[in-house]
């Protein structure tokens, strides 16, 4: 009598990051880093106009929306459902954020959460122990250094869904075209509204390259900042907590206690003054009937997970 066998399991990492590639991750840290240094001569020099700041607030919050309202809250955890149209957008915009191809990031990102400040988490702040050098080491494992590994989490274990739908292969494709649109897009609207090249180059650093830094350090202090300090009111397996000085910047993703105790919750902040604008976002496309099914959490599941 023959005995089926169950397959075995895929493994959790898929090979090195090609060189090109992992240089195209230098690149993305880094050209922030030298935005900033023609931002301060250039605001010491003739300051930063109200198009320049509004410009970058826009493309501020749209991005860091396509990350915690796209990327995360849907594509990872499945918060809500959309259709095609919806999903198309914030797979879109996600990738403006210039984090990397969807299928990376969701791959990645659930891999963090299968083994959260445990070995096999990407990037926990634990990971070297617990003296004050270890924390300062991991701190920056958390933050920036786990992206300079070239080991690729396994996709066809971790989002066999983003492969499996041919749109989202087409965004993770273009994610270089995407991410130069996002940093010298503004460039363009720049010109427009000024009529001149130093309007489209202010635009430029502000709106592009900027922007894209705050939108980086943001989210990777979600990793790092908030699995080492702050509350952790509800029962979570790890060490990840709520740090209120993040949470209007990242919009809402700060709540992190919430989240890992209840991963596909919809909303992050759940208590009384936890302000979270992803989930006030998803509640307005559910109400213009845009998404689905969100997975709102209720008083009973709550009560069930929050600390005696």
């Amino acid at each position: 009598m023959e005995h089926s066998s169950a397959p075995a399991p895929q493994p959790v990492l898929a090979g090195r990051r090609p060189l090109a590639a992992h240089m195209t991750v230098y690149l993305i840290i880094l050209l922030p880093f030298a935005g900033l240094l023609v931002a301060v001569p250039m605001l010491w020099g003739w300051g930063i106009t109200p198009a320049d700041v509004l410009l970058t607030l826009a493309c501020y919050v749209a991005t860091m929306l396509g990350v915690t309202v796209g990327f995360h809250r849907y594509f990872t955890h499945r918060s809500f459902t959309a259709g095609r149209g919806v999903r198309i957008g914030l797979a879109v915009l996600g990738s403006l954020a210039v984090q990397g191809p969807i299928g990376h990031w969701v791959a990645s990102h659930r891999r963090h959460h299968a083994f959260s400040d445990q070995d096999g988490d990407p990037h926990s702040p634990w990971r070297f122990g617990t003296s004050p050098a270890a924390l300062l080491r991991g701190f920056w494992h958390a933050h920036l250094g786990w992206m300079l590994n070239r080991d690729l989490t396994n996709q066809r274990r971790f989002a066999p869904d983003i492969l499996a739908d041919p749109d989202l292969r087409v965004a993770h494709r273009l994610f270089i075209p995407l991410a130069v649109l996002s940093i010298c897009g503004p460039a363009g609207v720049g010109a427009l509204l000024s009529g001149t090249w130093h309007g489209a180059l202010s635009a430029l650093v502000w709106a592009g390259l900027i922007r894209v830094g705050l939108v980086h350090h943001v989210s990777w202090s979600v990793n790092s900042v908030c699995h080492l300090v702050g509350e952790r009111p509800f029962r979570a397996r790890d060490r990840a907590a709520n740090f209120a000085p993040l949470a209007i910047a990242s919009m809402g993703e700060a709540w992190h206690n919430l989240h890992h105790a209840d991963p596909t919750s919809a909303r992050h902040g759940v208590d009384p003054g936890q302000i979270d604008i992803a989930a006030r976002v998803i509640w307005l496309l559910e109400r213009l009937g845009l998404v689905r099914d969100v997975r709102w959490p209720t008083p009973e599941r709550l009560r069930r997970i929050r600390q005696a």
